[in-house]
């Protein structure tokens, strides 16, 4: 028997459906295959969080579970059984008995509830199939920065132990959902599967920031580098690339290059801007200490004079 998905999950009742989702989140990201290898019991609480967030997630089937139409599986619940439903059996001992052959104590839903009377009707019908569509699968995929950027396949843990490989598209952002068709759940009496539901959550690069298309990183340069200039190699997204840093730069100087940005739908990429921040010797150096007491023009000269101006 399936557990409760609200103690699955470790919520309230009375959740609301942010709630719902952030603790959904907080375990797949504890619990992930991807992230426990070779963990048995890890992997059989992450399909157990799984099933619990497929049917707490979606509010219609939380709604219906909270009915009691479906129970923790989402499988469909067992409808009452009444006399009315022996009445017509070889053993009814007598013709009144047929009386609860007629559907005329339906006739007011009939006309108020189209949906009642439909249901009424598969019921009533001899040998009726009810087609169902499959229900959705969420699942939750960790992709590396720079994948996400450029763009990548990633093999994802299904459930039932098979594996689905993912098509990561250039430029997808943090907290989008990719839908893979018929992917999902199979449906009931022939109906279509449903769809897999893939919520991308970026893992933050040590170097590189994003802002919409383009790159951000700090770039640490000498004080040799930075008062006479010269080039110097730059990490990309595509790879390093030699940029040239102007004479006389300061910290805080911003350079772009064009074009090793995000990849683009259209084929094309932002741009990455690199921000400079001069760098002094880990150690004193004694030389470097004895230019600068000796230098007029640098003891003389007050940066923030012209930041107040």
């Amino acid at each position: 028997m399936n557990a409760d998905p609200y103690q699955v999950l470790g919520v309230a009742r009375d959740a609301s459906q942010d709630q719902i989702r952030a603790a959904y989140r907080k375990l797949a990201k504890k619990l992930h295959p991807d992230l426990n290898p070779g963990n048995k019991d890890a992997e059989e609480r992450f399909k157990e969080v799984s099933g619990a967030y497929d049917l707490l997630g979606d509010a219609e089937k939380r709604a219906r579970f909270d009915r009691g139409e479906i129970d923790a599986a989402g499988a469909e619940r067992p409808r009452e059984t009444y006399y009315r439903d022996f009445a017509d059996s070889a053993g009814a001992a007598h013709e009144g008995a047929r009386r609860y052959e007629s559907a005329e104590g339906f006739a007011d839903f009939a006309d108020t509830d189209d949906i009642l009377a439909e249901l009424y009707g598969k019921v009533r019908g001899r040998g009726a199939k009810i087609r169902m569509r499959g229900p959705d699968l969420p699942f939750h995929l960790h992709v590396d920065f720079l994948d996400a950027v450029n763009g990548a396949t990633r093999r994802l843990s299904l459930p039932d132990g098979s594996t689905l490989d993912v098509t990561i598209p250039p430029g997808i952002r943090d907290g989008q959902v990719l839908r893979l068709k018929g992917k999902g759940r199979p449906g009931l009496g022939g109906g279509p599967s449903g769809d897999a539901l893939i919520e991308i959550e970026i893992v933050p690069h040590p170097v590189f920031t994003r802002q919409g298309d383009d790159i951000r990183l700090d770039l640490p340069i000498s004080l040799a580098e930075a008062v006479l200039g010269g080039r110097v190699e730059v990490p990309t997204p595509t790879g390093p690339v030699t940029m040239t840093i102007p004479k006389g730069s300061n910290s805080g100087t911003v350079l772009r290059i064009r074009g090793k940005g995000v990849a683009k739908r259209d084929g094309t990429r932002g741009d990455e801007y690199v921000t400079l921040r001069i760098m002094l010797p880990g150690k004193p150096d004694p030389a470097l200490e004895s230019f600068v007491a000796g230098w007029e023009a640098g003891r003389s000269f007050n940066p923030r004079e012209r930041e107040k101006a």
